[in-house]
C-alpha cells in the first residue's frame, strides 16, 4: 500500500508540474500551425535538439553571441535566415521532473504528405551543428555590421562589433542535426504539427 500512495503522489506532483506548461506549448502550437502567431521563444537554462531531413534558407547570416540562461552566460553560433523552409522537422526537450524524472516533449512538423514548415526571419542559437550544406554566393569573414545578404543580427544579440560573420544569397542543408538554446521567428508555419509526451528520454537523436 505504501509503494501504491508513492506512486499516487508522484502523478499527482508529475500532472502539476507538467499540465500548465504542455496545454500553453499545445496552444501556442496550434496558432503556430495557423501562422496566427509570431514566434519568440526559448528554453531557459535548458538545451533542445533539432533535427530536419531538408533546409533551404532564403538570405543567410550567421555570426557568434552570448546567450543568457538561468545557468550563466553560453557562446553560441547564431544562424539568421529571412525565409526558411523545412521538411520533416523535429524538435525534443527532455524536462527532468522532481521525484517522477526525467519526461521528453517531441514535436514533428512537415513529415510526409504535408507541405513543408515555412518560417520568416528565423533565427537559431545552438551550439552544436551537424550537416550536409550547399552555400549560393558565400562571403565569409565579413563584418557582422556589414552584412546585406540576410537579416543582420538579431535585435537584442550580445555579439562584438564588427566581428566575424559569413553570409550567402541562399543554403540548402541536409540532413541537420543540431542542439539549441533558443529559437525566434517573426512567423513560422507548422503544417502536420504533431506534439507528444513520454516518460524517460525520447530525443529527435
Amino acid at each position: 500500500m505504501e509503494s501504491l500512495a508513492r506512486g499516487g503522489t508522484r502523478w499527482k506532483r508529475f500532472a502539476v508540474v507538467m499540465v500548465p506548461s504542455v496545454a500553453a506549448t499545445a496552444a501556442i502550437g496550434v496558432a503556430l500551425s495557423q501562422g496566427a502567431l509570431a514566434a519568440s521563444f526559448s528554453v531557459s537554462g535548458q538545451q533542445f535538439k533539432v533535427t530536419a531531413d531538408t533546409l533551404d534558407g532564403d538570405g543567410f547570416v550567421q555570426y557568434g553571441a552570448l546567450d543568457s540562461t538561468e545557468k550563466g552566460k553560453k557562446p553560441v553560433t547564431v544562424v539568421g535566415m529571412n525565409s526558411a523552409k523545412i521538411r520533416n522537422l523535429c524538435q525534443s526537450v527532455v524536462v527532468p521532473v522532481p521525484v517522477f524524472g526525467d519526461v521528453s516533449m517531441k514535436l514533428r512538423a512537415g513529415g510526409s504528405g504535408s507541405p513543408r514548415v515555412e518560417a520568416k526571419k528565423l533565427y537559431i542559437d545552438a551550439d552544436d551543428l551537424s550537416t550536409n550544406g550547399t552555400f549560393k554566393n558565400i562571403d565569409i569573414g565579413v563584418s557582422v555590421d556589414k552584412t546585406t545578404k540576410g537579416p543582420g543580427p538579431h535585435k537584442g544579440d550580445a555579439y562584438a562589433k564588427g566581428s566575424f560573420s559569413q553570409q550567402a544569397e541562399s543554403v540548402h542543408f541536409t540532413d541537420v542535426k543540431q542542439r539549441a538554446w533558443a529559437t525566434t521567428a517573426g512567423t513560422f508555419k507548422l503544417s502536420g504539427l504533431h506534439m507528444s509526451v513520454k516518460k524517460g528520454k525520447h530525443e529527435c537523436y
